[in-house]
C-alpha cells in the first residue's frame, strides 16, 4: 500500500516538474512583456521628469490630480465615449445582419464573405490614408455631393463632421471580424430549432427574435467587448486622418497619451492617462467574464 502511494506521489511530482518546465518559458515571456510593463506603468504614473541625467522623481498622486483639473483630458474622455458609443452599435448590428444573410448556401458565397472580411486585414495606416483622401475638400465624397447640388463639406476641418469620419472608419474596419464571429455563432445554433419553429408557423422575424438572438447571446457579449476594446485603443485613424483635430475634437485617449509622452515628454502624466485607459479596459474584460459566468 505504501509502495503504491509513494509511486503515485512520485508520478505526481514528475508531472508537476514537467509542467513547470514547459510553463517556465511562457511565464518568463509573460512577466517580461506584460506584467513588468504594467507594473512599471503604475510606478511611472506616480513620478515626474524625463529620462535625462536629472532622472525622474516621485510626485505621488499629482499626475492624477492634474487629470481631474485638466479640461483637455475631459474633452478627450468625452471624445472617446462619443467615438466608442458611435462605433459600437453599428459595428454589431451591420455585421450581424450580413452574417444572417450569408449563413446559407448560394452562388458567390465565398467571394462575398471574403469581400466583407477584407477590411479587417487591410493595413490601418493604408486604410486611414484612403479615408483621408476620400473626405478631403476636393475628394471623391464632395465631388459626389456636387452631383446632387449639395454644398461642399469640410469633413476633416469641421469640429462637427470630423468625428463621424473617424467613426465610419472604425465601423468599416470592424465589419469583417464581427461578421466572422457571428457566422461562427450562427452555425453553432442547432438547425432543428428553426425546423421546429417553421412547423409551428413562426415567420423569419420571429425565428430571428426568439431563436437566433438568444442563441447568439454569448457571441454578442464577446463581440461587444472586443469591439469596445478595439475602439478604446484606436490610434492609427486619429494619427493618420485628423491628427486629433480640429480643435482637439477627435483626440482619443491613446492618441492623447502619445502626445503627452512623445510630444510633451511628460511621461508621468502620460502614464497616468494610460493607467486610466487600462482600468477601463480591465473593467470591460471583467464584465465579459462575469456575464459568461452567469450564463
Amino acid at each position: 500500500m505504501k509502495t503504491s502511494r509513494s509511486s503515485r506521489l512520485q508520478l505526481l511530482d514528475n508531472d508537476t516538474v514537467a509542467a513547470w518546465v514547459f510553463l517556465t518559458p511562457a511565464l518568463i515571456l509573460l512577466g517580461v512583456f506584460v506584467i513588468w510593463p504594467i507594473a512599471y506603468l503604475f510606478y511611472l504614473s506616480f513620478t515626474a521628469g524625463i529620462f535625462t541625467s536629472n532622472g525622474i522623481h516621485w510626485v505621488g498622486f499629482k499626475n492624477y490630480w492634474r487629470l481631474l483639473l485638466n479640461s483637455d483630458f475631459w474633452q478627450v474622455i468625452f471624445n472617446t465615449v462619443y467615438f466608442t458609443l458611435g462605433s459600437l452599435v453599428p459595428s454589431l448590428v451591420i455585421p450581424l445582419g450580413i452574417a444572417v444573410l450569408l449563413n446559407r448556401s448560394f452562388a458567390w458565397l465565398l467571394i462575398l464573405r471574403s469581400a466583407y472580411f477584407l477590411p479587417s486585414i487591410t493595413s490601418l495606416v493604408a486604410a486611414g490614408l484612403g479615408f483621408r483622401w476620400l473626405f478631403q475638400n476636393t475628394g471623391p465624397v464632395n465631388e459626389l455631393l456636387k452631383i446632387f447640388d449639395i454644398p461642399e463639406i469640410s469633413w476633416l476641418g469641421d469640429t462637427f463632421w470630423a468625428m463621424p469620419v473617424i467613426i465610419l472608419f472604425s465601423i468599416w474596419k470592424q465589419i469583417g471580424f464581427n461578421m466572422v464571429v457571428f457566422l461562427a455563432g450562427l452555425q453553432a445554433i442547432p438547425v432543428s430549432r428553426y425546423e421546429a419553429a417553421e412547423l409551428d408557423g413562426a415567420n423569419a422575424w420571429q425565428q430571428f427574435w426568439h431563436i437566433t438572438l438568444p442563441g447568439l447571446r454569448p457571441t454578442l457579449i464577446f463581440a461587444t467587448v472586443t469591439t469596445a476594446i478595439f475602439t478604446l485603443r484606436s490610434f492609427e485613424p486619429v494619427y493618420v486622418i485628423t491628427g486629433g483635430g480640429p480643435l482637439n475634437s477627435t483626440n482619443l485617449l491613446v492618441y492623447y497619451t502619445y502626445q503627452e509622452a512623445f510630444g510633451q515628454f511628460d511621461f508621468g502624466y502620460a502614464a497616468a492617462v494610460a493607467t486610466v485607459l487600462l482600468i477601463i479596459t480591465l473593467l470591460l474584460v471583467y464584465l465579459q467574464l462575469r456575464t459568461w459566468k452567469d450564463e
